[in-house]
């Protein structure tokens, strides 16, 4: 029985099998720690532009983390990487704002800092009341 072949050798059948076991889009790995006050989230972004490729937003109490990484075109090939949309979220520290977070690309690694809590100030609220005439 005769297999048909392609990117440079896998089966069409083990290529399906292989994109079914790892999901339809790619996915990103992250490692989270605590360091000190500081809650340090890493991701392995390989092959990405930074600049282009990759959105990081604050909303809702959750970071966001989306991007695409752009497939380059070749002639023969074989590839194992996922290209293509990607986004994780990640839910942050209570009270944690978009000026909390930092984030620095280096060597295919995004990592993301942010305050392990956000030190809310504490605002007095007046209350207010009505004198009752006196009878």
């Amino acid at each position: 029985m005769e297999t048909l072949q392609r990117h440079g050798g896998q089966s069409l059948l083990g290529e399906v099998l292989a994109w079914l076991n790892t999901g339809a889009e790619p996915e990103v790995r992250v490692e989270e720690w605590v360091e000190g006050d500081k809650r340090i989230v890493r991701a392995d972004l390989p092959g990405v532009d930074p600049a282009k490729d990759i959105d990081l937003t604050v909303e809702g109490g959750l970071l966001k983390l989306s991007g695409q990484r752009r497939e380059e075109e070749h002639d023969d090939f074989h590839t194992e990487i996922r290209y293509g949309r990607f986004e994780r979220v990640i839910t942050l520290p209570p009270g944690t704002t978009a000026d909390d977070v930092s984030a620095h690309y280096e060597n295919g690694v995004l990592t993301v800092t942010m305050p392990t809590q956000h030190e809310s100030a504490s605002t007095k609220i007046p209350v207010t009341h009505r004198e009752l005439p006196v009878e």
